[in-house]
């Protein structure tokens, strides 16, 4: 695989703060498209994005696309794909296939058929939206049909991305580290100021902002699909490994604090810190929202309040909002970035907004928010 197509999926709304960050990966040129960044790149490309990107959610390989409107023309093209490139020996493949506006409509039918060609037993799947649900062993392919046109990629991840490694302890509504590291990127934080998640729960936010300030690779500590590939080259993939360890900083230049008036999230945040390799870079305490610790500005506030969807959540709610205004305006010098999914909730600040993004948190629509 001399030059590949890269597909670097992401959560809607977060395309452009990836782009920019494969840019500063010294990947030119990129293509924003809805759900992520199309590149052409090598094989060295797609480890570096494994392991280095704190916002995509898994990398597909391009590997084939064709017209398509009858079975038999399927298979009669699924038989040039080269899938000993992805499939060692007595490897199972797993097909996720869409269909949309085609003849092909059968999904299952297309599995069985494109398992045929590539010589392997196969399992379906359906496109899931609960990502974090455990990832099945075997070789994945993402196949999309739409108006005839056949296209495969193979997923050179496993499991999803967010998936670091440190975080086995979780408080309630977890935030996924993906988003976090986008909302800690968004805020616009200058690495050198202090953070404060005054609201942390498992610590996610706090975690992703310390192993962005110690240059910590995120996929550091896991394993991938690809290197489970024929042409794997455990060689190379261990120099490159070795570089990105060799780039981390003994500590954060930062002060970075998490703290929350719940005990139980306090101790998953410093458990989770911990197995990041990060909770010396972390200042973790339990304390309510208004006796949390705001050291001399400039700084951040970086947060995730609760949403309050359910009935009769909305009046403490907006006393918490209102609470958070007045603290970022005693706390001088402090920007905010807060995750919100209420613009009513939004307008007890008492600040000047400004949208920096919009995705989805565990199925919830939400948006990135800065002010101060």
């Amino acid at each position: 695989m001399s030059r590949i197509d890269l597909f670097a999926m992401t959560a809607t709304g977060l395309e452009h703060i990836l782009a920019n960050e494969l840019r500063q990966l010294a990947m030119n040129p990129v293509e924003i498209t809805a759900g992520g960044v199309s590149i052409s790149g090598s094989i060295e490309h797609l480890q570096r994005i494994n392991l280095w990107s704190r916002i995509a959610n898994r990398v597909l390989v391009r590997v084939a696309e064709f017209h398509a409107s009858t079975f038999h023309e399927l298979e009669r093209r699924a038989k040039k794909i080269e899938w000993d490139r992805f499939l060692a020996p007595d490897t199972k493949a797993r097909f996720r296939v869409t269909c949309r506006k085609s003849k092909l409509y059968h999904s299952d039918a297309v599995a069985e058929r494109l398992a045929e060609s590539a010589g392997t037993s196969a399992t379906t799947e359906k496109e899931r939206q609960d990502d974090d649900a455990e990832e099945r062993e075997g070789q994945l392919f993402v196949v999309r049909i739409a108006h005839d046109i056949c296209t495969i990629s193979a997923d050179s991840s496993g499991d999803l991305l967010h998936r670091r490694g440190y975080r086995q302890a979780v408080a309630k509504a977890p935030l996924r580290e993906t988003i976090a590291a986008a909302m800690v990127i968004g805020s616009g934080w200058d690495r050198a100021s202090a953070l404060v998640d005054p609201m942390c729960g498992a610590g996610t936010i706090a975690i992703e902002a310390a192993m962005i300030a110690r240059r910590i690779a995120p996929g550091a500590k896991r394993a991938f699909a690809f290197e489970n590939w024929p042409g794997h080259d455990p060689a190379a993939w261990g120099r490159m490994k070795e570089d990105a360890s060799n780039q981390q900083l003994p500590g954060a230049t930062g002060q970075i604090i998490a703290s929350d008036r719940d005990a139980g999230a306090v101790a998953a945040a410093a458990a989770n810190a911990e197995r990041a390799g990060v909770r010396a870079d972390i200042q973790i305490e339990e304390r309510a929202l208004s006796d949390a610790e705001y050291p001399p500005g400039p700084g951040w506030i970086v947060t995730n309040p609760p949403y309050g969807l359910r009935v009769g959540e909305s009046a403490p709610l907006r006393n918490l909002y209102a609470r958070l205004g007045k603290i970022l305006t005693d706390a001088q010098g402090y920007r905010l970035a807060l995750l919100s999914a209420d613009h009513g909730l939004e307008s007890q600040l008492g600040l000047h907004l400004q949208e920096v993004f919009r995705t989805t948190n565990g199925g919830i629509p939400v948006r990135l928010v800065t002010g101060g």
